[in-house]
């Protein structure tokens, strides 16, 4: 059992290396890194190479990523020798269009992103005990107020958000400090990557989560929501 109360308090000023290393200090080879190898995963995945570079990585493969982030994946496993392993659907696009109709993501993206996303991560965090995750509190409102550790009853795990206090501009402030890779859609205005039918770029003045699911009721693939779709 942990106190999330007091860890929190004792978080909040702490360094996201002070937090990874309590992390891997406390849960060893029973703490996962979630990442979809977006700019707040590859700090993470940067400061891991020196606190824990052995962590279990897992990467969400809907079927539906954009070449240049399965190419960024496959540079970044092979030049940090990361301890990958990518999460596929039980069913391939084609076989969910035989299911459940074609383009599942365009009349039930809710569905759609339950099936490719949250089942599979929980099917993928069987044996862990703790997450890392790269939520953070200024990507959009709903997200103001992620705690740095917390208790993720969907899943029955500890949940951490070691760079939740960090801000955008600290985040490329770092990527470009150390000259790390990262997804050259940003450069385009694709604020926030997720899968090609469901992402667009961002027009300026929007938030950064607002070329996912464009034009839906919808800001959360599911994976960080209390239940599932």
């Amino acid at each position: 059992m942990f106190d999330f109360e007091t860890l929190n308090q004792e978080f909040e000023d702490a360094s996201p290396q002070e937090i990874l290393t309590w992390a891997w200090e406390t849960f060893g080879e029973k703490l996962a890194l979630v990442t979809s190898f977006q700019p707040t995963g590859i700090v993470t995945l940067h400061m891991l190479q020196e606190i824990a570079p052995d962590i279990h990585v897992l990467t969400l493969d809907t079927g539906l990523l954009f070449p240049e982030t399965y190419a960024l994946i496959d540079k970044i496993e092979h030049e940090w020798n990361l301890n990958l392993t990518r999460v596929s659907p039980a069913q391939s696009v084609s076989q969910q269009a035989e299911t459940h109709g074609p383009d599942l993501w365009a009349h039930n993206p809710d569905l759609c992103c339950h099936l490719r996303k949250t089942v599979p991560l929980g099917d993928s965090l069987v044996g862990f005990d703790a997450w890392l995750t790269g939520l953070r509190r200024d990507q959009y409102q709903g997200r103001k107020s992620t705690p740095i550790i917390s208790e993720d009853r969907k899943y029955g795990k500890v949940k951490l958000s070691p760079l939740a206090t960090w801000t955008e501009d600290m985040i490329w402030t770092y990527i470009h400090a150390h000259e790390l890779p990262y997804n050259p859609l940003h450069d385009l205005n694709y604020l926030s990557i997720g899968c090609f039918p469901c992402t667009r770029a961002v027009e300026p003045g929007e938030d950064s989560r607002s070329g996912r699911w464009s034009g839906m009721a919808k800001t959360e693939c599911g994976i960080h929501l209390p239940t599932t779709a």
